[in-house]
């Protein structure tokens, strides 16, 4: 072989390598099958929604963004795998979280890699307690910080005097419904809880737990599940069907598009809280938020939930700090991420706290029409 052809074909190596270098590597790992799975197609559109515009803007860094799109199917041991394969594939990063036992398995696995890992959904407290991943970062509410806004409605608002659980039974349920126990007791609430029920994460047959409840009259039931395009759907139904008469409180996030989708209005009365609505203030007065919720309505036919704008948030939150610190480095992108202040996104100007999490804003509110996912305000 020729010097001539030698070199060209040098260059041409590092030509390709250099094109390769350009790409920064975006995962996003969430369920996109099973009963999250519409959930967290639509995170996962959002984030390729981000990169998309970010890529328009002339990238990050000077790079283009390439999303790397996997399924956990809401398994702990599925999203290990793919934390793996994240790996192996040289990802700059990884958003990740619907179900928090998924997300509990995964970051140790990241965090040894040296993978940055940002959880967009998932709201265990145990996520941020630093011994899996010191430099964790969360966008969704925790457990705790849910817990104060619905105990205080249940305690203050609804002065419930008798109330129950029904729980999904796994580190996320039972974590929330013992955080809103604990805040009962800081409340000094004067009433009791009479009743838990429990069921899995993949569960949509309810009856049994339902008729307990019914029979114990309760004046408020609070209810965790993370299944909204599947278990809560029906469970909704059920509730209705079973003429339930004790006030419907779901955990903080619950009530998403897909649930009014299926259950329609059988969600009517329902109440919750969220901290994000893409058609309530303050959100409608957040540049990002509407630039966002345009972009993603235009994209996909539908307005976005809370879920997808974890997602976009995520990203943007991360491109943020990348792009202040000029570094891809997970502990120094980390660090201008915890106990910082970021602008710009589709939360508005956000606080993050030392541990990585990101200060909430809850807007409290009731169903009014499932059918067509209309809320009221109640704050």
């Amino acid at each position: 072989m020729s010097k001539t052809m030698k070199l060209a074909i040098a260059m041409l190596l590092g030509l390709t390598a250099s094109a390769m270098a350009q790409d920064i590597k975006v995962g996003a790992i969430f369920p996109l099958s099973g009963g999250a799975g519409p959930d967290g197609q639509g995170v996962t559109n959002a984030i390729k929604l981000v990169a998309q515009q970010i890529n328009d803007r002339g990238g990050l860094l000077g790079r283009k963004l390439v999303v790397i799109s996997k399924d956990d199917e809401s398994t702990p041991a599925v999203g290990v795998s793919r934390a793996n394969e994240m790996i192996a594939e040289k990802a700059d990063v990884v958003i990740e979280g619907w179900n928090s036992p998924v997300t509990l398995a995964m970051q140790p696995i990241l965090a040894r890699a040296g993978i940055m890992d940002i959880t967009a959904t998932s709201k265990s407290d145990l996520i941020l307690n630093g011994e899996t991943n010191p430099y964790a970062v969360r966008i969704n509410s925790s457990n705790s910080f849910d817990a104060e806004a619905i105990a205080n409605y249940v305690a203050n608002t609804l002065k419930a005097k008798k109330v129950a659980f029904l729980t999904q039974n796994d580190v996320y349920g039972n974590g929330f419904q013992a955080a809103v126990e604990s805040e009962f007791k800081k409340l000094n609430f004067s009433g009791e809880v009479i009743r838990t029920e429990k069921f899995a994460f993949k569960d949509t047959d309810f009856r049994v737990q339902l008729t307990s409840l019914k029979g114990a009259n309760p004046d408020a039931i609070v209810v965790t599940s993370s299944s909204n395009s599947s278990g809560l759907p029906a469970l909704v139904e059920q509730y209705r069907q079973a003429d339930v008469k004790s006030a419907f409180v779901g955990a903080v996030g619950i009530m998403l598009s897909t649930v009014f989708k299926v259950a329609g209005d059988a969600n009517n009365g329902i109440v919750s809280a969220d901290i994000f609505f893409p058609d309530l203030p303050p959100f409608t007065t957040f540049p990002e938020a509407v630039a966002f919720v345009s972009a993603y309505k235009k994209a996909y036919g539908v307005d976005p939930d809370k879920g997808a704008a974890l997602g976009a948030g995520a990203l943007q939150v991360w491109a943020h700090a990348v792009e202040a610190t000029k570094s891809l480095d997970r502990k120094t992108v980390a660090e201008a991420i915890r106990g910082k202040s970021i602008k710009g996104t589709v939360f508005g100007d956000v606080q993050f706290l030392p541990n990585g999490q990101m200060q909430p804003r809850y807007v409290m509110f009731k169903v009014v029409d499932g059918k067509n996912a209309k809320l009221e305000a109640l704050q």
